[in-house]
This record gives C-alpha cells, structure tokens and sequence, in this order.
C-alpha cells in the first residue's frame, strides 16, 4: 500500500504491530478533517480495530508549537483524573519510523460537532445535554490538583497571561508573512491591564465544542487537542469557549455554538461559575485576550496553508478565508481592549 501524506506505511506498521498485540492485516489511514495544526488520522486493521494517531503538520514548524511527547504526557497523566480523554496506545519520538514524532490513542466512539448541520441533527434537549457537559468539564479539568496528576512541572505556574502576550506577540511576528492591522498595539493595551490570576490550574489552550468527543448521551467523551496545553489562568479557556462561539469571528459562517440548545455566552458565565466557583468579574480582560490570541494562532495557520505544510487535499478559498478571519479577530480584540480599565496603576 502506497504511503499517504505524513504516514509512512510500512514503519507505522511495524511499530503499531508492537504496541497493540499485533495488527491483523493491513491499516488504513484516514486524516480527519477539521484540524488545523497537527495532523491527525484515523487508524483501522483488517479486523475493524480502530485507533487514533496524532503527528506534526508537514514541513516546518515552529519549536514548541507542536510537541508529540507533551501532548502524550498530559492525556497520559489525566486518564484517571475525571477528565474524558482517550486511552494511550503509546509515543514514537524514533523520527526513522515516521519522519516526525507521533503517538497513538484508543478510537472513542462519539461525535465530534464543527457544523450547523451536525448539531442539528440531534434534539435540543441533547443540545442542552452537551452544552451544560461542555462546561462541566471544562470545570473539571481546572479543578485538577496539578501536582497529584503529575503535572506540576508542566509549566510555571504563576504570570500565565503575561507569558502568552510574550509567546504569540514572538510567533505572530515569525509567522506573519504579511501586514495585519491591530495584532501589535493590542498586545501593548492587554499587557499593561493584565488581571491578577487566580490561582493555578491546567490550560486547555485551545477548548471548544469541536475539540471534543461527544457521547451519545450528551456527555463530553473525550477531550481532543491538548498541544496548546500548559499551567496558568484557568479564565483564559473560559474565554475562548465564548470568543470561538463568535459568529463574527467566522466569516458570516453560522457556527454549531450558536444552535438552540447550547449555550450562550451569559450562561457559559453561569455554568462555569457554578461548576468552578471563580470570580469572573474581569472576563471580559480575558475575552478581549482570547480574540487576539486566536488571531495569531490563526495567522500562524494561514502562513503554514500558504506554504503548502499541511498536505497536499487544500482548498485555497479556505486559505483565504483564514487570512481574512485574522483581521476580522484582531478588529474585535482591538475594540474589546480598548474599554478594559487598567489593572493595578499599570
């Protein structure tokens, strides 16, 4: 069988043959669409087993943003925290066997929701089932004790927001190939009003309806894409839950979010606060940082599309579309920033 991009066969073969107890037949790899980053495929054999495997995009990548062993250690170190993630097949850091490094998951069975279409296709009151769990959750994973999980390592715990503001000020102006109005004098207004944090919790870094797994019952079946994932303000995921939620945000597309059932950005206030017990008076700080933030994730996307780096099934109206969500996100940043109070006489 021939290789598809970013798998090689025969080595995955082998290395999966070891770690399963033996693959019966050949595999089949499918890359699932909807990611914008790593690369992820389905995995099937001759017997209908099926299993998850996660790689870095094609070509070059910036350092950090795409860590195969922090991702593995974090899913690894949750699995018996309360927190919905995947089993652990296991981590290849050998890049001989498959060009980069990647690990392999247990297949949970669900649905993931990235579209109108989909989420209407089930009731409301399901709809209302997987919102309050979205958020439960949410909760749940800021409720982890970091140190009994082993995790306390992960990242330094205190100045989250500052070292963001640092991190994706840097790589916003390695990736950026282009002029992107806003991006640069935001992070000058959000630096100088950053709340004091509470507290330390695990950081999603990227939590949304459609990177999760949603059981049939209406329940978060696993948390997916934790490669942004760090230690800091557990606020900043609450944030991007309402910020990614924004239709503004997506180019006049209707976003699954938005569908009778789930949540709106008031009650996802609500619902957190309940499930987590947080003062959320300055949220509002960390939506605004929210907008900015995924407009640099997603300049970073739209220079690795241009650049061919994520395979070769790319529609280039979808590569403009990208390019033009940044300045639409920078714009609401901008405009959310500019009415936050500063903090602390900065």
């Amino acid at each position: 069988m021939s290789d598809v991009p970013g798998i090689r066969h025969e080595n995955v073969r082998r290395w999966m043959d070891s770690h399963v107890g033996g693959v019966n037949g050949d595999l089949r790899f499918h890359q699932i669409a909807g990611g914008h980053s790593n690369l992820t495929f389905t995995v099937s054999d001759g017997s209908g087993r099926r299993w998850v495997l996660r790689r870095p995009p094609l070509g070059h990548v910036l350092a950090t943003a795409h860590d195969m062993a922090r991702e593995h250690r974090v899913i690894s170190a949750l699995t018996d925290s309360g927190v919905p993630v995947p089993g652990i097949v296991g981590l290849c850091e050998d890049t001989a066997v498959n060009d980069a490094p990647f690990y392999v998951m247990e297949f949970v069975e669900g649905v993931v929701i990235r579209t109108v279409e989909e989420a209407e296709q089930h009731p409301v009151e399901l709809r209302k089932r997987m919102g309050r769990s979205l958020i439960e959750v949410l909760g749940c994973i800021h409720g982890v004790d970091v140190d009994a999980v082993g995790l306390g390592d992960l990242g330094r715990r205190e100045g989250y927001i500052e070292r963001q503001l640092r991190r994706w000020d840097r790589q916003f102006r390695e990736s950026a190939t282009r002029e992107v109005p806003h991006v640069l004098e935001v992070h000058d207004t959000l630096a100088s009003r950053v709340p004091e944090q509470q507290g330390v919790g695990i950081v999603h870094g990227d939590y949304r309806l459609d990177n999760t797994m949603m059981g049939l019952d209406g329940r978060v079946a696993a948390v997916l894409d934790w490669e942004l994932c760090t230690l800091g303000d557990a606020l900043a995921d609450v944030a991007g839950v309402i910020a990614y939620a924004d239709e503004r945000t997506a180019g006049g597309t209707s976003l699954a979010m938005s569908v009778e059932g789930f949540p709106t950005a008031s009650e996802v206030r609500e619902l957190y606060a309940t499930a987590s017990g947080r003062d959320l008076a300055n949220l509002d700080f960390y939506i605004a940082f929210a907008y900015w933030r995924t407009a640099c994730i997603i300049e970073g996307v739209y220079a690795r599309y241009a650049a061919g780096a994520m395979g070769s099934d790319v529609d280039p109206a979808a590569v403009e579309a990208f390019g033009l969500r940044v300045g639409v996100l920078a714009e609401l940043a901008r405009e959310a920033a500019s009415h936050l109070p500063v903090q602390g006489g900065r």
